[in-house]
């Protein structure tokens, strides 16, 4: 089984690599940090330095890859776009938008996938949450697209996976006793009281792979975050 992690050298991308080396597959991720790909490389099949921005980049990456098994989107912009709208600007905004739902879709196009596509969103696309409404908004439209590529791209399954408060390096804008105290009461809030791992998303991404009877899903893994 042959899978690309687009995004996979560090957080959830780097999690859902190591699970699936650990069950036998062949493992390519790419990244952007040089630092990132050498500390990675010997523990997948591949490395390769892609700017998932950049169409250049992944239509090249793509090309000389040719026909994978699986293929997982991860791409993040980081927190770009997190705070009152009225505090976004327009920069941001488009930013968030450049840095995740537009490399989804461009790698959907030029990849040649024979088994399945799995894309990151998070649980901000249904959440009631100030200060994340260009989240929202990117996330949203993420998991919108699910349903209408698993008709159009069937028999190649697409869904997404949805995570919630995850601990990653997504968050290293806050200080860590910042990060310590918001995740605290993240948890006491969420029905299993605790944060999510890296590892609990890489479980439903391998799930979702392996799932020859899902497509066009939406899976939450947010500790019941958007049921709570």
């Amino acid at each position: 089984m042959r899978v690309v992690i687009m995004g996979g050298t560090s957080g959830i991308g780097l999690a859902a690599a190591e699970r699936l080396t650990a069950a036998g597959a062949e493992v390519v991720v790419t990244g952007r940090d040089p630092g990132r790909l050498a500390a990675v490389k010997d523990r997948v099949a591949g490395a390769e330095q892609v700017d998932g921005a950049s169409e250049e980049d992944v239509t090249a990456f793509l090309g000389r890859t040719g026909a994978i098994d699986h293929l997982v989107l991860a791409f993040s912009p980081g927190a770009v776009g997190f705070g009152p709208l009225s505090d976004a600007s327009p920069a941001d905004i488009r930013a968030a938008f450049a840095g995740k739902l537009f490399p989804y879709l461009h790698a959907i196009q030029r990849a040649d996938v024979t088994g399945s596509i799995t894309m990151i969103s998070a649980a901000s696309a249904r959440a009631a949450l100030p200060g994340s409404a260009v989240l929202a908004a990117v996330n949203g439209a993420i998991e919108r697209i699910v349903s209408p590529l698993a008709a159009e791209l069937a028999p190649v399954r697409v869904n997404a996976v949805a995570p919630g408060a995850v601990d990653t390096p997504w968050w290293s804008f806050l200080p860590e006793e910042q990060r310590a105290a918001q995740f605290a009461a993240v948890a006491a809030e969420l029905p299993v009281r605790r944060i999510g791992r890296p590892d609990d998303v890489a479980d439903a991404i391998a799930y979702l792979i392996g799932a020859d009877y899902v497509t066009g899903t939406v899976l939450p893994v947010d500790g019941g975050f958007t049921v709570a």
